[in-house]
């Protein structure tokens, strides 16, 4: 598996052994603890991690108000990446400004969750480079709101 661009299935599949490894109590990498950590985050999305032949290949369709549990944890792990070596710089001070602000770690996440979220689907629509601008900016607007 590539480690900087792995294919949705490598992505969906590490997330998929992350969890039954965390199940059968056996030894995590120190990634894996970090996706079971978030997993742990979000019991509604164990009945998919239980089921890798149910779940690998089911698409998620936006546009009908489904979202997609995949993308949404690795979303957590970048942004808990990007908190930890503080890229884009001011990130992490962001960060802490946001957990003081709800008193809760995993609210302060999805803050820069969605904000990265709307970051990469406008560099998507215009075809340009993600703009960590107009990043820290949407994440001054969630400090400040």
């Amino acid at each position: 598996m590539s480690l900087y661009n792995p294919s949705r299935d490598q992505a969906r599949q590490f997330l998929f052994d992350a969890w039954a490894k965390f199940k059968q109590q056996a030894p995590l990498s120190d990634l894996e603890k970090i996706a079971v950590e978030v997993m742990q985050m979000h019991p509604e999305y164990h009945t998919i991690l239980d089921a890798p032949e149910r779940y690998m290949q089911q698409q998620y369709f936006p546009e009908m108000g489904e979202t997609n549990p995949f993308l949404h944890l690795s979303l957590h792990l970048s942004v808990i990446e990007q908190i930890s070596i503080n890229q884009p710089i001011g990130i992490h001070g962001i960060y802490e400004q946001l957990k003081q602000k709800h008193q809760d770690q995993h609210l302060a996440q999805h803050d820069i969750l969605d904000c990265l979220a709307e970051t990469i689907w406008q560099s998507q629509r215009n075809n340009t480079p993600l703009d960590s601008a107009h990043y820290l900016g949407l994440l001054q607007q969630r400090v400040a709101a």
